[in-house]
């Protein structure tokens, strides 16, 4: 018969490894925040959101749109599925965030976004990567 005291041992081992997806990239404090994200879709981490202004909500920002979200203010820290109503989402709303890792509409140049981003806080960076020996 086994007898086990308060620290009972079970056999067998698991682990887990954290693998940074390298989205955020550099000191700089972050600042986040919970917002309403829009009927837009699925919408994955990393993505540039700008907020409509009529409703506050916020939506994949789109240069050329003329309802308050060609103004990129925000990056979504996690995936959210909007697809069939709004839903909350933390944002970054300051930090320093890989250019590489940013999901943008195809009217954004990296260039742009990096001089809209700006005043809000949110700076734009390539990857660093270390010399090949």
């Amino acid at each position: 018969m086994d007898q086990f005291g308060d620290n009972a041992f079970a056999p067998g081992m698991t682990s887990s490894m954290f693998i940074p997806d390298q989205l955020v990239s550099g000191p700089l404090q972050l600042v986040t925040d919970s917002v309403t994200i829009a009927v837009d879709g699925p919408l994955v981490r990393g993505t540039v959101l700008g907020m409509v202004t009529a409703t506050s909500q916020y939506v994949l920002s789109v240069k050329t749109a003329t309802d308050g979200s060609e103004i990129p203010m925000a990056i979504l820290v996690d995936d959210v599925d909007t697809t069939t109503s709004a839903q909350q989402g933390g944002v970054y709303l300051m930090g320093e965030f890989n250019q590489n890792k940013l999901i943008i509409d195809a009217s954004w140049t990296l260039a742009g976004l990096k001089i809209a981003l700006r005043p809000f806080g949110i700076f734009l960076r390539d990857s660093v990567q270390a010399p090949i020996s």
